[in-house]
């Protein structure tokens, strides 16, 4: 099946009756997905764009194949260019343990052929279903990266209620491009009474872009304010020019980004030259520092949403994505409190110190700023 641009991507309906529960650094959410799969009744969906082979794939492993021993229906599908550290022994261990194991996008090697544009297609979704009853999102990959004492920085989003079931329904049109006679067992939904708001966004590239038209509309009409953290900020023209005029009218915007310490120096350079223009009209930045900051987290007023996406240009072009929106007071308090820590964490640029900024530093931006222009076109 050849990837692409999905144009039917629409946001799934809000939904009522939902409990979240964010969970901050792989310390804390590594243990619960892992016990989630322990108490597994039915089946385990992970979709997932990084795993490499390691301590945590290990423990993931070993609790996939003993739900498996126990009859419960386990299938991964991961992204080939993401997985391509996961080592054969591993991808025979699962395979051997009758776990169902895809590939998203195979690459392909053909540098004259017409294949060779289709490997920028990716699935960058982060997501675990358990019975179809819980879920799990936000920007983590089953590696190594998320623990000890340089951990990458994340959160991934505990969700149960009647969304879970749309996440099943996502992986499960997904996985139905990759693989035929897949058989799913339901999902076993429970609505929490007066539980929280909830709504699962994806995106699949092209010009539809549900998850940007939300964010967006979100940014355009917040009032208090718009914070939003992502580890690669390559945003488009309008969300750029919407943080801007969000500033000027008077809400507190702020952007938590990646400082030294990042996997990709030549993207933080890149992004880097949009700073002057945030923040001559009042926009906050914030650069983490010690150790990398991986969150893709956003909140306007009581809303936010927390996923794959790192809200940027490549990714809405290039990269399937998947967020999960919450309109939860004691979320949002538990996000703001979440971004608070970090900002205590890190540098803030302010415009006067940027404008004084070394020429090399300068340089850097123009050339990298150049060839991500040259790459998007």
């Amino acid at each position: 099946m050849k990837p692409g641009r999905n144009n039917k991507d629409e946001p799934f309906p809000w939904r009522d009756g939902q409990r979240f529960r964010l969970l901050i650094d792989g310390f804390r959410f590594f243990p619960v997905m892992l016990q989630a799969i322990d108490a597994a009744n039915s089946h385990v969906l992970i979709e997932m764009y990084l795993m490499e082979s390691g301590q945590i794939a290990d423990q993931f492993i070993e609790s996939l194949l003993r739900a498996a021993k126990r009859g419960i229906y386990v299938h991964l599908l991961l992204d080939d260019f993401g997985s391509r550290g996961l080592s054969k022994r591993d991808r025979q261990r699962l395979t051997d343990g009758m776990i169902e194991l895809t590939f998203y996008n195979p690459l392909h090697f053909d540098l004259f052929g017409k294949k060779l544009k289709n490997n920028l297609f990716r699935n960058h979704r982060k997501f675990m279903i358990v019975d179809g009853h819980v879920a799990f999102t936000g920007g983590m990959g089953i590696t190594d990266s998320f623990t000890g004492d340089t951990a990458w920085h994340d959160c991934m989003l505990q969700i149960s209620g009647p969304v879970s079931a749309d996440w099943q329904a996502l992986f499960n049109r997904d996985i139905q491009r990759w693989t035929e006679h897949v058989n799913i067992p339901a999902a076993r939904v429970t609505e929490y009474q007066g539980g929280a708001a909830g709504r699962l966004v994806c995106t699949s590239g092209g010009t539809r872009l549900p998850l940007k038209k939300v964010l967006l509309n979100r940014i355009r009409n917040g009032r208090r304010r718009t914070w939003l953290a992502s580890a690669y900020f390559i945003p488009s023209r309008k969300i750029r020019r919407a943080l801007r005029r969000a500033a000027v009218q008077g809400t507190d915007v702020r952007l938590l980004l990646p400082g030294p310490v990042t996997d990709h120096p030549a993207v933080r350079h890149a992004s880097r030259r949009y700073y002057a223009r945030l923040l001559r009209h009042g926009v906050r930045i914030f650069e983490y520092q010690k150790r990398f900051m991986h969150t893709k987290t956003v909140l306007v007023d009581d809303w936010c949403t927390i996923g794959s996406s790192n809200m940027d240009r490549w990714g809405f072009r290039w990269n399937l994505e998947a967020n999960q929106e919450a309109d939860d007071l004691a979320l949002a308090v538990e996000v703001q409190n979440m971004l608070l820590n970090d900002y205590g964490c890190s540098k803030e640029i302010h415009y006067n110190l940027w404008r004084q900024r070394s020429w090399s530093l300068r340089w850097k931006e123009w050339l990298w700023g150049k060839i991500d222009l040259w790459i998007a076109r």
